[in-house]
């Protein structure tokens, strides 16, 4: 339904500039409100992380999630 919407450019302005749509990732929700949640969180994401889920290598996750600039926020304390 949702990748329905997106093809006829109703509902997602970042979408109806960027048809067609090729759906790359899905994930089954009981409601519209926690996959709306997670669509946000995961387009806060990296490219690198996004890349891992599309190639289903979520073990690749944990790595591509560690803060880069650790000593940076060690240097603030």
């Amino acid at each position: 339904m949702r990748l329905g919407q997106h093809q006829f450019g109703v509902g997602a302005n970042y979408t109806k500039t960027r048809l067609p749509v090729k759906l790359v990732f899905h994930q089954f929700f009981m409601n519209i409100a926690d996959a709306f949640l997670y669509e946000k969180k995961i387009q806060k994401w990296s490219q690198a992380k996004k890349k891992a889920i599309v190639e289903n290598q979520w073990e690749l996750l944990p790595a591509l999630s560690e803060c880069k600039n650790d000593t940076n926020f060690r240097n603030k304390e």
